[in-house]
């Protein structure tokens, strides 16, 4: 094959055969990605988790970028190029070719995570192991990208013989340059282990509910150097990983996403408590925020004016949890109104008391006097 290609490029002007090879690696390279584009196109409509979906999806772009760059370094021998111009253009293309590789790679991850994501659904209601698995594999996918982009850079470095010599010459000043290369990197180094503390201890986890710094709302990102918080007024907090290794915080899907709910309530001594109690268990069996776990109601403290009462409820999740404290609130009190509205809280005066005390006497006074005698 090599012989009948030299007897081709003898029989053509040099700038001709040139010419014809890079025609043909463009050629190629562009007849492969209308194929890759096609599949595409055909899986594009498709919404249903397919691994060759997948794969086409995830690999197309850095395939239309690798192919043709392959083809144009291995055609490259070919070329009727003096050295002087071929040795220039041949490392320009190698590097080229590491980089489209390495985006190959980096997307072959995306790849697996997504199978990932297929098998650890995080959008069904119990989904504490798939917010594990997920919470693992987004750290990992940014510590694997990381040693790819070394890597690649570290390979096109050696390319050049200039920086090889000089990498020698370094290697001499190495125990110095590491003390001060230590001193340095303490901290990105010490994100990095916390990052790979939470990774695998997972005090947090990707769609985890928390109450940090007085603010609630659930992890939206994590990653090498920071965690991204969601308010639930769509502002954003962002903490430094290092943060949840060193601080207290609250957690309140650390093993499970059901949580209790309360309501209080403050009415007078006179408050018949069985009535209200009746009306709560009706209230509740008519929503759907509540999970049938735990509905009671409960005298938990009495003050000089008034008593309290505890309404205690339980949710599926913090949200639920809210929206039917909302709704128990708001109808318990509609309920006290309509129905028991002397109940309301009320203040009593000391002057108020002895004067109604001094009438309560006086009448138990006359009421005990003797009836006069009747005259004939």
């Amino acid at each position: 094959m090599d012989n009948q290609l030299q007897a081709w490029s003898q029989q053509l002007q040099p700038w001709a055969w040139n010419l014809l090879v890079v025609a043909t690696a463009i050629i190629l390279g562009f007849v492969v990605r209308l194929i890759i584009a096609g599949i595409l196109l055909f899986y594009k409509s498709t919404k249903d988790y397919s691994l060759f979906r997948s794969v086409i999806t995830h690999l197309s772009k850095p395939l239309n970028y690798f192919v043709p760059l392959l083809m144009i370094d291995f055609m490259l021998p070919l070329l009727l190029l003096s050295k002087s111009i071929i040795t220039p253009i041949d490392r320009i293309t190698n590097i080229l070719v590491i980089v489209a590789f390495a985006g190959l790679l980096i997307n072959s991850i995306r790849i697996f995570e997504d199978y990932i994501y297929h098998q650890y659904d995080i959008t069904q209601e119990d989904n504490l192991k798939g917010r594990k698995v997920r919470t693992q594999l987004i750290f990992i996918r940014k510590v694997l990208i990381l040693i790819i982009v070394v890597v690649s850079i570290a390979i096109i470095l050696l390319s050049f013989s200039s920086v090889r010599k000089i990498g020698a010459g370094l290697l001499t000043g190495v125990g110095i340059g590491g003390i001060i290369l230590g001193i340095a990197a303490q901290k990105p180094l010490g994100n990095l282990l916390a990052g790979m503390q939470i990774a695998f201890t997972q005090p947090i986890r990707i769609d985890d509910v928390l109450v940090v710094e007085g603010e609630w709302g659930r992890v939206e990102e994590i990653t090498l150097t920071y965690v991204v918080l969601a308010i639930w007024d769509q502002r954003r907090l962002v903490l430094p990983i290092t943060y949840f290794t060193e601080k207290p915080f609250q957690n309140w899907t650390r093993t499970t996403s059901q949580i209790l709910g309360t309501v209080f309530l403050y009415v007078d001594y006179t408050f018949p408590v069985d009535l209200l109690r009746e009306e709560l268990t009706r209230l509740l069996k008519t929503t759907k925020w509540w999970d049938k776990r735990v509905g009671v109601l409960q005298v938990t403290d009495s003050k000089p004016d008034t008593i309290e009462i505890r309404a205690l409820m339980s949710a599926r999740n913090s949200s639920d949890a809210f929206d039917l404290r909302c709704y128990i609130r708001e109808n318990l009190l509609k309920f006290i109104v309509t129905h028991t509205p002397q109940s309301l809280p009320q203040k009593r005066y000391k002057g108020f008391d002895e004067a109604i005390n001094s009438q309560i006497i006086a009448e138990k006074r006359i009421g005990q006097q003797p009836e006069p005698e009747k005259k004939s």
